[in-house]
């Protein structure tokens, strides 16, 4: 088999691995900077005063890479590592695709839940990673997720 096919059928066999669920054992750079940007998302929250319910909570294949307290507020977050020269923004890289993956986790969370909150909220962790330089990191609060925006556990049109 030619080098090129080769690698493509290596390739395509990753993705499907990825798409299963089923990880090699091996990791990458990429896995490792996803590693160091949720840890420094998870501290500047920590650091922010809330206190972090779960971590890589998953349902199914989908996933919530933090989710915490803000005060009285349910906080969902979404952590984007990227490298500080990276051409898209992490804020950007959330597509429609995975906002509709991580509305299938916020409400299956919220579910789960035997008291929903009152209130909840999606946010956007921002970790720009550089080799020189510790990760400067980035909230975006209150990103809308849901349909209807609506970012209440009650239910749209119902007062708060």
């Amino acid at each position: 088999m030619d080098a090129w096919m080769r690698q493509w059928v290596e390739t395509v066999a990753k993705q499907w691995r990825w798409f299963w669920g089923l990880r090699t054992s091996t990791y990458t750079a990429t896995d490792a900077r996803g590693r160091l940007g949720e840890a420094a998302a998870a501290q500047f929250v920590q650091n922010r005063g809330w206190k972090i319910l779960a971590r890589n909570w998953r349902n199914g294949r989908d996933e919530l890479d933090l989710v915490a307290w803000d005060g009285p507020v349910l906080v969902f977050v979404e952590v984007r590592t990227r490298a500080a020269r990276a051409l898209v923004p992490g804020y950007h890289s959330v597509t429609g695709r995975k906002k509709r993956a991580l509305a299938r986790a916020v409400r299956a969370y919220l579910q789960g839940l035997p008291t929903p909150p009152a209130h909840f909220r999606f946010d956007i962790v921002e970790v720009k990673v550089s080799d020189s330089a510790p990760p400067e990191v980035l909230l975006h609060a209150g990103i809308p997720l849901l349909p209807n925006h609506s970012q209440s556990a009650r239910g749209p049109g119902r007062r708060h």
